[in-house]
């Protein structure tokens, strides 16, 4: 796939699939702009990355932060041609009845009102160049559910309702937004998780095994291509055979 001369936007560039896609568009020619809440590893890896990429800090879950990052990208880039919606947490594992309620909203604020804050920012540069392409990360559970993880259940499926409604809206232009549901891949965002959620997760993936990152860079980046020009609205597994839809 060629990248050469697009900016890309990945949030929570700076680590996991985030970081695995930032890779494989820099390999075939593209710049990053890294969007992470941490701007030290953000800078480091915009620096490791190179092609002229760079960071932003943006905290996905405060609009103006977003619409900030939005301009100063533009500001150094010129336009955005790619977004990859890739920050998002995990939260901790507990049946729905004891969830912490502050912590059910964080997660909220960060899988759902991030994806869309950032969504929102890059339409309308998008459309005033006539191109781009949208990849929001889901999760097989936000299809299928996952037991003592309602919050994190609840925010992917709102990723893919929101992906399909905005992929409607700009189907008459080339713009392309769709997502993608993985199964777990062995990151950071372990870190948030109980061994025994770890453990059921593993036990419901018929390949035995968990996602690599570099695998799902590998759908992404098509999604993220001008090869990509029919689908959109569209929502594409990457569960290892577990989703059954």
């Amino acid at each position: 796939m060629n990248f050469k001369d697009q900016t890309a936007v990945v949030t929570g560039g700076a680590q996991g699939i985030g970081r695995a896609c930032a890779e494989r568009i820099v390999g075939d020619g593209g710049r990053i702009a890294v969007w992470d809440i941490d701007l030290e590893m953000a800078e480091q890896a915009a620096a490791a990355l190179g092609n002229a990429s760079f960071a932003c800090a943006v905290d996905v879950s405060d609009w103006a932060s977003v619409e900030a990052a939005r301009d100063a990208t533009l500001a150094r880039a010129g336009r955005i041609d790619i977004l990859i919606n890739s920050a998002g947490i995990a939260g901790s594992n507990a049946p729905l009845e004891t969830y912490p309620v502050e912590e059910f909203a964080r997660i909220q604020a960060i899988n759902v009102m991030g994806t869309f804050h950032a969504d929102r920012a890059v339409v309308p540069p998008m459309k005033a160049q006539g191109y781009g392409r949208i990849v929001n990360i889901a999760s097989v559970a936000g299809k299928e559910g996952n037991p003592n993880a309602s919050a994190y259940s609840a925010s992917k499926a709102a990723v893919i309702g929101l992906t399909k409604s905005l992929g409607k809206e700009l189907a008459d232009l080339d713009i392309a937004v769709n997502c993608v549901t993985p199964a777990a891949a062995r990151t950071r965002i372990f870190e948030q998780m109980s061994q025994e959620h770890i453990d059921f997760m593993l036990s419901k993936i018929p390949r035995g095994r968990f996602l690599e990152t570099a695998e799902a860079a590998a759908m992404i980046a098509w999604l993220a291509s001008a090869e990509n020009s029919f689908a959109t609205g569209a929502v594409f597994d990457l569960s290892g055979g577990r989703a059954t839809y």
